[in-house]
């Protein structure tokens, strides 16, 4: 079902748009599994097509080929639409539950109700959260200013929830929840788009809706997930502006007499793609990433780098030939622009609560501290801005002190240590041998589809370097822009949560393991780039058994996600099942 071809290095020279000559780099590499790119042609090179169900399965099922036809129309928006219904069902079930402040809700809860009623965040009392689940009303917002070490985005999303449904625990994790079921429609897309098709489209949504990493922070007042949500959407704005401004290379391209699309060197070079709103949105996605936490300045330059890279390699294969010096001259520039400042642009106004007001913490350091500075000619807002922004700075690179529930990035695809949001013992549990239930809320993701990832990261990486798939590379770039950067602060106290940022392209590795496995339908010929063809007596066989391995591989992570279940949502069970369910030690 992965059958796009990948997009790989053009032939000998610009006028050989197949390039059936492999080069001398392509022959090394063949001991490793690479192969020569399938011959297609360039127009389905630079805008590939879309794929579609075959005959048999509307042949099965008696539907007749008019209203099969109308099906594949609908099923680009109502196959994700109906995967995103299950998702928000499952994460609206018992919002409210457990009816506590879990983890750190007690600092994004509270903030961002003092955020959306006063513009900035306050000192709240110590002890306070049983006094507002009791009773919130009774509760008043501190005047006094709070020092918080997270921009203010997040806390104003979860704040909007808390104006809609009021200072509760279905209030504060409304929102969260609504961004957590929307990022499994836009996963649905971006897959869709990715792989063209709606099929694996779905099912990489389908994997994010069963993650429990996921399905938690989507439950919980939390940043990570909204983080998440912004990267995913940037991400999606990034692969949409790919398709257009390779589709207006293509249509610029001349055609032969036999109205065959060719390269064109010249126009490969100079041709300028214009307006690209999809890439603003994206710098504006990036922006209000990285006004929700710092780490979404990585995910800024990794994805500007790889926006980069993909107009190189449309302009080499539109037959460009100096794709480098030809996005330097025509589309570095607007690239950063559209998204470096309008990032930066995007964050200085979420601070605009802070900016208007004159009790936020450290809002009249400019003027008092900060009196006689050299930079005293800049606005007196921007310094006590840059001067907080330092001093949170320092926070977070010295944050060392010891927790619990830390762990270390290397141990964060295989589970190794995942965190306890909420636990709770009950006596008098006549279902126990111990005679106690428990009920618990654990940040965890679904086992058998993070270990299976591991795998699939492998897959995606080999295919990457050896098959040259663009795919592949860009779901690489998304899992090291959100992971890799932790890895330079090891020191610092940093949790297994912080990897959902990434968990959305962990599903899509996934779903191109299993779509690898599936192997493309008989009969796609050039565009067999697994290497079945038509022409292969054992490809429907190969097919038929790849389709059964890998929906017994899907059904393995569903049942595994309802078999976690209760830790996911703090319904209680016995302590034996508890137990049982503690596959690691590293997990209690």
């Amino acid at each position: 079902m992965t059958s796009t071809a990948p997009e790989t290095q053009r032939g000998q020279d610009a006028g050989d748009p197949l390039g059936e000559q492999p080069t001398s780099w392509q022959r090394r590499l063949r001991r490793f599994g690479h192969v020569p790119r399938p011959e297609t042609s360039l127009r389905d090179r630079l805008d590939p097509p879309w794929t579609r169900p075959g005959r048999q399965v509307w042949s099965v099922l008696a539907i007749p080929p008019h209203v099969a036809d109308r099906l594949v129309r609908w099923s680009g928006w109502g196959g994700p639409l109906l995967v995103t219904l299950v998702a928000g069902l499952l994460r609206f079930w018992r919002l409210d539950q457990p009816n506590a402040v879990i983890f750190d809700e007690t600092y994004y809860a509270k903030d961002a109700w003092a955020l959306v009623n006063q513009g900035y965040e306050g000192s709240w009392p110590k002890d306070v959260d049983k006094l507002i689940l009791k009773d919130p009303s009774s509760v008043p917002i501190p005047t006094d200013p709070g020092y918080v070490v997270h921009p203010p985005v997040g806390k104003w999303i979860i704040g909007f929830g808390e104006q809609l449904f009021g200072f509760t625990p279905f209030g504060w994790r409304f929102m969260v929840a609504v961004l957590g079921t929307i990022s499994v429609l836009l996963l649905c897309r971006i897959g869709r788009r990715l792989f063209r098709s709606t099929f694996l489209g779905c099912l990489a949504g389908l994997l994010l809706a069963v993650d429990g990493l996921h399905f938690v922070m989507s439950r919980t007042a939390l940043l990570d997930l909204i983080v998440m949500f912004f990267v995913l959407a940037a991400f999606g704005c990034l692969v949409v502006d790919r398709d257009r401004s390779r589709r207006r290379l293509a249509d610029t391209l001349p055609v032969d007499e036999e109205g065959v699309l060719r390269p064109d060197a010249r126009i490969a070079e100079t041709l300028r793609l214009g307006w690209r709103p999809w890439r603003l949105g994206a710098g504006v996605m990036l922006g209000l990433a990285f006004a929700t936490k710092w780490n979404g300045l990585y995910v800024l330059a990794a994805f500007g780098l790889m926006t980069v890279l993909w107009d190189v390699g449309a302009r080499r294969t539109a037959g460009a030939v100096r794709p480098y010096m030809a996005v330097l001259r025509r589309d570095l520039v607007p690239a950063f622009f559209s998204t470096v400042p309008v990032a930066i642009l995007t964050y200085i106004v979420s601070w605009t609560g802070w900016i208007v007001t004159d009790k936020g913490y450290y809002r009249n350091w400019a003027a008092t501290e900060g009196k006689g500075s050299s930079w005293s000619w800049l606005p007196d807002w921007l310094r006590s801005l840059w001067h907080y922004e330092n001093q949170v700075y320092d926070f977070h690179v010295g944050l060392t002190s010891g927790h619990t529930y830390e762990s270390n990035p290397w141990s964060w695809l295989v589970l190794g240590r995942p965190v306890s949001y909420f636990y709770e013992e009950q006596a008098g549990c006549k279902e126990s041998s111990t005679g106690k239930c428990a009920a618990e809320v654990l940040a965890i993701g679904t086992p058998l589809l993070w270990w299976l990832a591991c795998f699939a990261l492998a897959y995606v990486v080999w295919r990457w370097l050896f098959r040259r798939d663009w795919r592949a590379g860009a779901i690489a770039c998304g899992v090291a822009a959100g992971w890799v950067p932790w890895f330079f602060y090891q020191e610092r106290t940093i949790f297994l949560f912080y990897a959902v940022v990434f968990v959305p392209f962990l599903c899509l590795a996934v779903t191109m393991l299993l779509g690898a496995i599936v192997g493309p339908a008989a009969g796609t010929g050039a565009r067999a780039d697994l290497g079945l063809t038509s022409k292969d007596p054992t490809g429907e066989r190969r097919r038929t058994l790849g389709a059964i391995a890998a929906g017994v591989l899907v059904l393995l992570i569903i049942w595994n996600f309802i078999y976690f279940w209760p830790l996911y949502t703090g319904t209680s069970i016995p302590e034996d099942l508890w137990r049982d369910r503690m596959w690691l030690d590293t997990w209690v």
